[in-house]
């Protein structure tokens, strides 16, 4: 399954590369200006990239003053590697591939006979291979799930399948030739809003996903905010509403008890007396059905609030919302700014809110994401 090698370019080629890989095409002039090159030095540095197929000359722009002859801006060549991105719920595995900047080619769901790593292993290397069957070679193999993890690949602790100290990584390893990364869901979606999505260009942003958890990315000065604490779910204990219900933890009123779509669906399900689903409760509370509507606009006032204290603390140039629970935010949008704006000074500017798409297929991208940046970063 393995193909190319998992060696990074080093010094001004990495820097060009990257350049390239993320605000492509760019000009040879506009190339030299952003790593300080001269035009002789970036024509030595470039041929053995377009010689290896890595990069591409794309038609001519404007003439180039530096060099004298019309432009050919310069580009990555998105398909020269490949990566396989998993996400784990507890329920399945959902693998997307993707090109080197990310595009989705394919897209392919494993269901999870049970939570045995080795089990899962299984099945997450069975999903890579089929997908690589759509591309020439994959490059890497990015896996990520809900939990507290290792640089190293350990899982230390994984909310939705009940493991604790696993070395994941290392069961992956042994079963391809792939390289393989192991990440935090959420800071690997956070990546690719960043790189690849509408994170891209702003250097200060937060991203907020409700669904089976809370999460909580954050970018300053156009860097990741990566801690060891990221992957303990801190968010979602924050207090959103004072008289909400309990959470397992004994807060009453946090996120957690607030948002996530089993806390929606329950409140919901009690009110009317049956079992229901999240997008039930959703269109129920659209139609104006009262038990439906007291819930959601509970909710969606909690989400504003949660949505001022990142804002609040961090300033952000703009406030991401993903997950599968997303919907809310646009159900109950009148109480999510009312929320908002209630822990907000009057004279406080409202961030941007961008909603992002909630299906899982963008939580494997975010695997991928991660996959591609060790390979291009080298780390």
């Amino acid at each position: 399954m393995g193909a190319g090698a998992w060696q990074p370019l080093t010094g001004p080629s990495h820097q060009l590369a990257l350049e390239i890989l993320l605000d492509g095409p760019l000009s040879r002039a506009e190339l030299a200006r952003r790593v300080d090159l001269s035009a002789g030095s970036l024509t030595r540095l470039t041929k053995p990239m377009l010689e290896s197929g890595l990069l591409v000359e794309v038609s001519g722009g404007p003439t180039d003053p530096r060099v004298g002859r019309p432009s050919q801006p310069l580009d990555i060549v998105p398909t020269s590697h490949h990566f396989v991105g998993v996400k784990l719920t507890a329920d399945a595995a959902l693998g997307v591939v993707t090109t080197l900047r990310a595009e989705v080619i394919a897209t392919e769901e494993r269901p999870l006979p049970d939570h045995s790593p080795e089990v899962v292993a299984d099945v997450v290397v069975e999903l890579a291979r089929s997908l690589a069957d759509e591309v020439p070679g994959i490059t890497g193999l990015g896996v990520s799930l809900g939990g507290h993890i290792t640089s190293a690949g350990d899982v230390l602790r994984g909310d939705f399948l009940a493991w604790f100290d696993v070395p994941f990584r290392r069961l992956l390893a042994e079963r391809t030739d792939a390289q393989v990364v192991v990440s935090n869901d959420v800071t690997a979606v956070t990546e690719a809003i960043h790189w690849f999505g509408a994170g891209r260009g702003v250097s200060r942003f937060c991203l907020l996903t409700i669904g089976a958890g809370i999460g909580y990315g954050l970018v300053v000065h156009d860097k990741l905010v990566d801690t060891t604490d990221v992957g303990l779910g801190l968010v979602g204990h924050v207090q959103v509403d004072p008289d909400g219900p309990l959470c397992d933890r004994g807060h009453h009123g946090c996120a957690s008890a607030m948002l996530t779509t089993e806390a929606i669906t329950s409140q919901v399900g009690t009110a009317l007396g049956r079992r229901i689903e999240y997008d039930e409760c959703l269109d129920l509370a659209k139609d104006g059905v009262p038990e439906a509507r007291r819930v959601i606009s509970t909710a969606g006032h909690a989400l504003g609030r949660l949505i001022a204290a990142a804002t609040n603390f961090t300033m952000p140039e703009a406030v991401m919302l993903g997950g599968e629970g997303v919907r809310l935010a646009s159900v109950a949008h009148d109480q999510v700014l009312a929320g908002l704006r209630s822990d907000r000074h009057p004279e406080a500017a409202i961030p941007p809110l961008v909603l992002l798409d909630p299906t899982f297929a963008q939580w494997a991208r975010g695997a991928a994401v991660i996959a591609i940046q060790t390979f291009v970063l080298g780390r």
